[in-house]
C-alpha cells in the first residue's frame, strides 16, 4: 500500500487538473486509500457556496486534509455521481437521502468496506462514507480491560443464556465491542443471529440481517422471527423502543445469549433506563448478566509525549471534577512530531467500566433503585468507574488529562 506521503500529492494533483482531465474513477479510489493509510474512520465531501470540501474523521476529530487545495465546486456533482455507482444508489435521484455500501480493494491490504450516506442539503448533496476494513481484527485481550474486568466479561459469555449490553454514545465502538465477542463465540457447534441497522462488518459464520422499516422489518419484529429460527446467540444492533426491550428480555430469559447496546451516560443506569421501558423488575434483575459503558479517548504519541507538572491551581480544579485524582500522580501531554503527524495523539483506546449483576445488583433493581444507589453499590463490589480507569490510562501516559476532561464534557 502507498504511504501517506506519496497518496497526499496524488490527490491534490487530480482537484488540480481540468474537469475534462480529471479521473473521477481514480480519485473517489484514492479518497478511500489515504483515510485507510491515515488511520480515518469517515470522509466527508461537503458541497459549499463555491466550493468543495474533503474532510477525514481521525480519532474521532474532523480535520480539513485539503484545506490548501481550494477544490473545485464542479468536481462535486461528479464526484457524487461516481459513489453511487459504486454504491448501487440512483444517479437521478437527488432530492432524497439515499444509503448504500461498496468495496474497495487496496493492494498488500485487501478488502475496504466502505458505508455511504448521501443526503440532499441547501449546496448539494453532502455524502459521508464510513470506511471498514475487513483486515482489522479484534481480540478482547487487546480492548484495554483491567484483568479483573476481563474475567467478569469472559464469565458473562460463558453463560449460555441472558443479557449482555454495551452502553455508550454514538461513536463509542460499542458496536465493535459486540463483534468482537461474538467472534469469540462463534463456533461450528452454535447458531449465531444478528438484526443490525446497518450491517457494520461482515462475521462469517453468523446469519446478518438488516432491517427495513419500510416493510416492517424492525428491530422488534426481526427479533420475533429470530426466535423461530432456533439460534443459541442473538445480537440485536440496538434496544431503543419498549417493544425491541420486551422482545429482547424474554429472549434472553429463554436460553438464548443476547447481546445489544443501549443509549446511556454509564453502566448503572441501564437498569433504570430498561424499566423506563416498562420491562418488569424481576425480569431485569434475573436476564442481565453484565452491563459495559465504553468511551474512546485519543492516545497519546508515544514518541513526542511530554510529562507535564500539574499546578496547584489545575489540581484544586480537577480535584473538583475528579475527586479521586492522586495529586502525585505523573501525567503527559501531546507535542506533536512527524510520526503523529504534529497531532500529539495517535489512535485512540478505550476507557470502560463493567457492572457484574451479583446478588447485591439484583436487589437493588428489584426495588427499584436509582442509577446513583446502583453504581455505588456495583463500586462496593469492586467495580472500577470510566472516569477512574481513565486516570489509570492517564498514568500509564496513555493519554492526557486534556483529553480524559474533553471525553467527560462531551
Amino acid at each position: 500500500m502507498r504511504d501517506i506521503k506519496s497518496l497526499k500529492p496524488l490527490i491534490e494533483k487530480e482537484f488540480a487538473e481540468s474537469l475534462e482531465k480529471v479521473s473521477i474513477i481514480k480519485l473517489v479510489d484514492l479518497f478511500v486509500e489515504y483515510a485507510y493509510a491515515i488511520g480515518a474512520s469517515d470522509i466527508h465531501i461537503e458541497p459549499t457556496k463555491d466550493m468543495l470540501r474533503v474532510r477525514y474523521r481521525i480519532d474521532g476529530l474532523l480535520y480539513d486534509s485539503f484545506k490548501e487545495a481550494k477544490i473545485k465546486k464542479e468536481l462535486h456533482q461528479e464526484v457524487v455521481s461516481r459513489i453511487k455507482v459504486l454504491a448501487g444508489l440512483r444517479t437521478d435521484e437527488h432530492l432524497l437521502p439515499q444509503d448504500g455500501r461498496f468495496k474497495v480493494v487496496i493492494e498488500e491490504t485487501g478488502g475496504v468496506d466502505v458505508r455511504v450516506s448521501i443526503i440532499p442539503t441547501y449546496y448539494g448533496e453532502n455524502v459521508i462514507m464510513r470506511v471498514l476494513a475487513e483486515t482489522q481484527t479484534f481480540e478482547l485481550d487487546t480492548f484495554g480491560f483491567s484483568p479483573a474486568d476481563l474475567k467478569k466479561i469472559r464469565g458473562a459469555i460463558a453463560k449460555p443464556y441472558g443479557m449482555i449490553l454495551a452502553n455508550g454514545p454514538t461513536g463509542s465502538g460499542k458496536t465493535t465491542l459486540l463483534y468482537t465477542i461474538l467472534k469469540q463465540l462463534n463456533k461450528p457447534e452454535v447458531s449465531i443471529i444478528t438484526i443490525e441497522d446497518p450491517i457494520e462488518y461482515s462475521l462469517d459464520g453468523t446469519t446478518q440481517i438488516q432491517t427495513n422499516t419500510d416493510v416492517g422489518l424492525t428491530f422488534a419484529a426481526g427479533l420475533r422471527s429470530i426466535l423461530r429460527q432456533d439460534p443459541n446467540i442473538i445480537m440485536v444492533g440496538e434496544i431503543r423502543d419498549e417493544e425491541t426491550a420486551s422482545v429482547s428480555v424474554q429472549a434472553a430469559l429463554t436460553g438464548h445469549l443476547l447481546l445489544s447496546t443501549l443509549h446511556t451516560n454509564d453502566a448503572a443506569t441501564t437498569f433504570p433506563r430498561l424499566l423506563d421501558m416498562g420491562v418488569p423488575s424481576f425480569l431485569v434483575a434475573s436476564t442481565v448478566n453484565v452491563a459495559i459503558s465504553q468511551r474512546l479517548v485519543r492516545k497519546l504519541c508515544q514518541s513526542c509525549k511530554v510529562e507535564r507538572k500539574m499546578s496547584r491551581e489545575e489540581i484544586r480544579s480537577l480535584k473538583e471534577l475528579i475527586p479521586s485524582l492522586d495529586e502525585d500522580m505523573k501525567f503527559y501531554s501531546p507535542k506533536g512530531c512527524e510520526e503523529c503527524n504534529n497531532a500529539g495523539y495517535r489512535g485512540r483506546i478505550a476507557i470502560h467500566e463493567v457492572l457484574e449483576v451479583r446478588d447485591s445488583i439484583q436487589k437493588l433493581i428489584m426495588s427499584r433503585a436509582d442509577a446513583n444507589e446502583i453504581k455505588e453499590a456495583a463500586i462496593q463490589d469492586g467495580m472500577t468507574t470510566m472516569i477512574d480507569d481513565a486516570l489509570i490510562s492517564a498514568g500509564k501516559g496513555l493519554t492526557s488529562i486534556e483529553e480524559i476532561l474533553r471525553v467527560i464534557h462531551e
